[in-house]
């Protein structure tokens, strides 16, 4: 299976609520995974706000293209009972 992100919201600080195809949901902190030049400017609260889920991608993107494969994020979900 690939995971495919369908829907996400901004909880607090770096931190997204996510929801896969498959009915998976869960919160991703991505305040540790912000290196690079791509992600420097999500480092800003305001800006990493900025997020779509793309369609195509099947996974949330910024607008100076920053993105993160669906399958590290499903990797990486923190998922509350």
């Amino acid at each position: 299976m690939i995971p495919r992100v369908i829907d996400a919201k901004y909880v607090d600080n770096y931190t997204l609520l996510l929801r896969f195809s498959e009915g998976s949901e869960g919160e991703v902190d991505f305040e540790q995974e912000l290196d690079g030049e791509i992600f420097e400017p999500l480092k800003d609260i305001s800006y990493f706000k900025n997020f779509t889920v793309n369609q195509e991608l099947h996974t949330v993107v910024w607008p100076n293209g920053a993105d993160f494969a669906p399958e590290f994020l499903y990797e990486k979900l923190k998922v509350f009972a």
